[in-house]
Order: structure tokens, then sequence, then C-alpha cells
């Protein structure tokens, strides 16, 4: 795979108290540049293994890395890599608390100590970014799910991550908010943001990431995402279904309408577009 590693755990183990192993000897890679989705069945550990990756949790055995330097668990070490990996929870009430939308996306940049008008730049940045400029002097608890899911994230962009990781971030939304969230990420990532996206959706993660982790009791594989979401022996140990545009493929393929060398269909519209033998 493409891009230098960001972000890495390298034989990475984790338990939580008095609980068993829920990773044990976990090496993951973070590639500056490319979208990867982070798929596996409940209780897989995606969760841990994302707070790992953000410093909220540390690992029991082997270690984090960013940019190939081991990441230290003091206050300026954390604050370092705070300012590199920043994680968006699934559910947006467990990250928001300030009175307000401008608020809360400055409580960051504020605890980072910086001067006033820089603070006040990363937060319409961040607000701007995700389309929320509007709703600066907004309630948070007047928002919508959908408002709120935008506010949690800019107050992760404010802070200028190079690495936004996202936890579900399309659940709970209506198909209209998927894809203006979708095309806000692809936003972030034109203009220099590394994106790691758990998800259970196989559909989502074969049309969005250029690559896929699969997070197995054997590990995490990880590769491009159009031959990990083929791989149905992975998806099967995963606990994931066959993605739509890979069974439509090989249907085709199978019928004699499109070519072996040709790229599986990732969406309806790439299907109905397509030039079949």
């Amino acid at each position: 795979m493409s891009g230098t590693v960001l972000v890495a755990l390298r034989g990475a183990s984790f338990a939580y108290e008095d609980g068993p192993p829920v990773l044990s000897g976990l090496d993951f890679e973070v590639r500056e540049g490319r979208a990867l989705a982070l798929l596996g069945r409940n209780g897989s550990g995606k969760t841990t293994l994302m707070r790992l990756l953000s410093g909220g949790l540390r690992p029991d055995g082997g270690e984090l890395t960013v940019e190939g330097r081991p990441v230290r668990y003091h206050r300026k070490g954390l604050t370092a890599l705070r300012t590199t990996v920043q994680l968006v929870v699934q559910d947006p009430d467990d990250q928001l608390f300030a009175a307000s939308v401008g608020q809360d996306v400055s409580f960051g940049p504020l605890n980072l100590g910086l001067p006033d008008a820089e603070v006040r730049a990363r937060v319409a940045e961040a607000l701007a970014a995700l389309d929320i400029a509007a709703l600066a002097d907004r309630p948070t608890h007047l928002l919508s799910y959908g408002q709120r899911k935008r506010t949690a994230i800019a107050g992760a962009v404010a802070m200028r991550p190079r690495v936004l990781v996202l936890d579900e971030p399309t659940a709970g939304l209506d198909p209209d908010g998927q894809e203006r969230l979708l095309a806000t990420l692809d936003g972030l990532r034109e203009n220099g943001t590394t994106v790691v996206m758990a998800t259970h959706d196989v559909d989502l993660a074969l049309r969005w990431a250029d690559d896929a982790a699969l997070l197995t009791p054997s590990g995490a594989h990880t590769g491009p995402a159009a031959d990990m979401l083929a791989r149905t022996d992975l998806l099967t140990t995963a606990g994931l279904r066959l993605p739509w545009g890979v069974a439509v493929g090989r249907l085709l393929r199978a019928r004699g309408l499109l070519a072996g060398g040709a790229a599986n269909p990732r969406t309806p519209e790439e299907l109905a577009a397509l030039q079949v033998l």
C-alpha cells in the first residue's frame, strides 16, 4: 500500500480490568492520504483499537508510534498525539458538553493554550468545513442529531489533526444526511486530513474507502478495499456479509457480461453506467 505510515500500533495488546484480552499482538497502520475503513463484528475490538490510536487507552503490551516514534504517555506526549490524531465517538452526546456550538468547538484549541485570534480562526475554519457556520451560537441541546454529529466532528477538526478517526459516523443519519457527511469527509481529505472510519456497512466501505481493515480473531487484515471486501473467508470470520457491488460483479462475470479484469460496480449508479460485454 502507498502512503507514509503516520500512526501505527506494533504488537499491541489490551485487556480491560478483570476481563479477557480484547486485542493481542495487534499490528495496525494508518497511512497518510488513504481513506481507511475499519470493519469487524461487535466485540471484535474496533472501539478499543480506535481509543488506543487516539491515546484514550494505553496498550498493555506493544507500542503506539507516530511517524515511527513511540508515543510517551505524559502530558506533553499526549498533547502532541492529540494534535495528530483525533477520535470522534459514535454518539455525539458523549462528546458535546458546552452551551453553544461555537463554545464546544473552541474547547480543544483553548486547551492547547492558543491565542484567542488563533482559536477564533480554527473555530471558524472547522464550522465552515462541516457546513454549520450558521449554527455557531445555537445551543447544543437544540441541535438535530445530524447537527450534533457535525458539531462533534467540527470539535475534532478544530484541532487540525493529521488523522481523524470516526466511530460509525453515518449511524443514525438519513440518506441525505449520510451523503452530506460523506461529501464533507471528502472535503477534509482534499485538504490533507487522513480519515479512518469504523463501520458495519460493507457497501459504504467499498464505495468510500481506499483501504479496508478487517478485524478478526487472528488480527487485522488490511489492504485495498476492493480486494479485502471480496475476501469471503475474511468477511465470514469478521462477521460481515459480501458487499452488494462484489456480489453483482460476480454474477455479471458468471453470466459472461463483465470482463474478468473489470472493477466491480460500487454503487447502483456505477452499475447503470457499466459497459457490459
